[in-house]
């Protein structure tokens, strides 16, 4: 008589979730990974950067701003978990708040909201933070002009 594994249905993001978890990754990481709620671009968009990472990540910001405020961030994104997940939280940090506000957020903020990531993704942090802070800043300078 043959034995026969037994399969269970494991959805992608399931099977996601359980391997950034057991990497290290905490829960409000992974969801902003699995949810991508803001990737994507802009039509129209105020100002698009771009900046690429030691790793070979690339990151596009798109930034729409209105009267000061920053109205809305997208990002398109070629990387890993660490830096979508990153990238993510950083747009939740930015939107609604003036340009000045936006400049102030810093990589350790964008540790907070994300709990945890590993170690050796840390470098995705900065990553996202500095592409912000790049589009934002060369937005100021051209509204300056």
């Amino acid at each position: 008589m043959k034995e026969y594994a037994v399969l269970t249905e494991i959805t992608t993001s399931d099977a996601e979730r359980k391997m950034l978890s057991e990497a290290g990754y905490a829960d409000s990481a992974i969801n902003y990974y699995l949810e991508k709620k803001y990737m994507g671009y802009i039509e129209n968009a105020d100002q698009v950067s771009q900046k690429v990472g030691s790793c070979g990540d690339i990151m596009k910001v798109y930034i729409k701003v209105d009267d000061n405020l920053i109205n809305d961030v997208r990002y398109e994104i070629t990387g890993c978990a660490g830096a979508i997940s990153a990238a993510m939280a950083a747009v939740d940090l930015v939107k609604g708040k003036t340009i000045d506000e936006a400049l102030k957020v810093n990589d350790g903020d964008v540790f907070k909201v994300l709990e945890n990531i590993p170690v050796k993704k840390h470098h995705c942090i900065q990553l996202a933070v500095k592409t912000m802070h790049q589009g934002i800043q060369e937005y100021k300078n051209r509204a300056v002009m």
